[in-house]
């Protein structure tokens, strides 16, 4: 039995999604290749653990990974607006330049409350990275830290998009 027999459309091959991401960690070494430290990068757990593999295997740069997991949707696919952290950083941001790498930034909101958090923190600029951005479902302004800059690896325009449709 095939894996894929259920797919109506494929938006993004192997092949252009491996080139995506080889050009995210080229921007994210240029980026940061002048910094006086490297950065911190922070996977959102458990979604973008993937995603998180293969960017850090391409970035040119020494960096540290550490994973945060924030809850949002509980046992449904609505998120609730009100995220909370369930599983905190181990490494210290304090003075760092953190990137927080996300698979799917959608509503705004749990992505917003994650990066108060590293700003609490005490993180010096908090850039994101994500793998999917789907704008049209914003609900809130996306606010980075310090220099932070946001990069984005493929977007989705229409507001109704989900694993069955466009």
């Amino acid at each position: 039995m095939s894996l894929d027999t259920h797919i109506e459309k494929v938006l993004w091959t192997p092949d252009q999604i491996l080139d995506r991401v080889a050009q995210l960690a080229s921007q994210i070494t240029h980026d940061f290749k002048a910094a006086p430290d490297p950065p911190l990068i922070v996977g959102v757990a458990t979604g973008a653990f993937l995603f998180l593999a293969d960017l850090v295997r391409k970035i040119q740069l020494p960096i540290a990974v550490d994973l945060v997991r924030a809850q949002s949707y509980g046992s449904g696919t609505l998120s609730n607006e009100a995220p909370t952290i369930s599983l905190d950083l181990k490494l210290d941001v304090k003075g760092k330049h953190v990137i927080l790498v996300e698979d799917i930034v959608d509503t705004g909101c749990t992505l917003s409350c994650l990066i108060a958090h590293l700003e609490s923190k005490g993180a010096s600029s908090v850039s994101v990275c994500t793998f999917l951005d789907k704008p049209a479902r914003r609900k809130v302004r996306i606010e980075l830290v310090g220099d932070g800059k946001f990069y984005k690896g493929f977007e989705v325009r229409c507001s109704h998009f989900s694993v069955r449709t466009c």
